[in-house]
């Protein structure tokens, strides 16, 4: 059994087992899927401000912060219990593109050369940190939810605004990917 977790799953499973998470919850209770809900949750639960946005029964929202807890805890087992100790495969077209962008370190899932400590204090490293972190935040404040809570459980109930927001996201990251990124790498 610990053989099968080891290795990767098709995408289709990982589909399937999403997919039936959406009408699972609604069955349970009328829950809603969505992680991005759980920051203010938290915020509800531990400021004891007086923030209009924060004053409600964070308490009947308790099942999600469990369900965060689960993808964390599930994380930490995959990452050191389930690991695959040979490096990241990556594409050599995309190796190349890589080097072209000074990123030799690609042996683990997220370059050194843009996510550590150090490229903090970098112009390229604190845009794509800091900023990033900013726009995502935002982005998702002002969406009203997250790609999860959007994409998965928002189309799954044919909610026009959650197409709308999808649609946006998927726009949002080919221009990223496509021209943003590569100017930010080159900084």
């Amino acid at each position: 059994m610990i053989e099968l977790l080891k290795h990767p799953w098709p995408w289709y499973v990982g589909g399937v087992i999403i997919g039936l998470t959406v009408p699972v919850l609604l069955i349970l209770g009328n829950k809603h899927f969505g992680i991005s809900a759980n920051l203010r949750h938290v915020c509800a639960a531990c400021l004891p401000g007086n923030i209009p946005f924060f004053k409600y029964d964070w308490k009947k929202e308790a099942w999600n912060l469990f369900f965060v807890a689960g993808i964390i805890v599930g994380a930490f087992i995959a990452a050191e219990l389930l690991r695959d100790p040979s490096a990241v495969r990556v594409a050599p077209p995309l190796l190349d593109e890589l080097k072209r962008y000074g990123i030799q370190d690609h042996s683990r899932l997220l370059p050194t050369e843009l996510f550590s400590f150090k490229s903090l204090f970098t112009l390229r490293g604190f845009i794509m940190l800091v900023g990033g972190g900013f726009l995502v935040g935002f982005g998702t404040r002002y969406a009203g939810g997250c790609t999860s809570g959007h994409s998965i459980m928002g189309i799954s109930s044919l909610q026009v605004p959650s197409m709308i927001a999808t649609a946006s996201f998927m726009v949002g990251g080919f221009i990223m990917a496509n021209w943003i990124l590569p100017f930010l790498l080159n900084l």
